[in-house]
């Protein structure tokens, strides 16, 4: 594979994460766990199987932990989309 898109959803989640970081731990750390999702991601999108099924969260997601967050992704054809990006709060995720 090695191919994958961030949802909108996604993208939001990760704004949101950043700012916390910012506000919590300052730029630096914040920095540096914003860039760790991408490497999470180049990571999914390599071997995408190699994850647990989400499935009881929702039907076709599997998921990866990444810090104190959990990417949600699903697979569609030879692409992984990254769905959402939960951490401690309620999980609603995109279909």
């Amino acid at each position: 594979m090695g191919e994958y898109r961030i949802s909108n959803t996604a993208k939001e989640d990760l704004i949101r994460i950043h700012r916390y970081g910012l506000q919590t731990f300052g730029r630096r750390q914040a920095d540096r766990y914003f860039h760790r999702f991408f490497t999470c991601f180049e990571e999914i999108s390599i071997r995408p199987y190699t994850y647990p099924d989400a499935s009881a969260v929702r039907p076709g997601y599997r998921k990866c932990v990444c810090g104190v967050d959990t990417i949600y992704f699903r697979i569609i054809l030879s692409r992984v989309e990254i769905m959402a990006i939960i951490g401690r709060q309620s999980l609603n995720l995109p279909g």
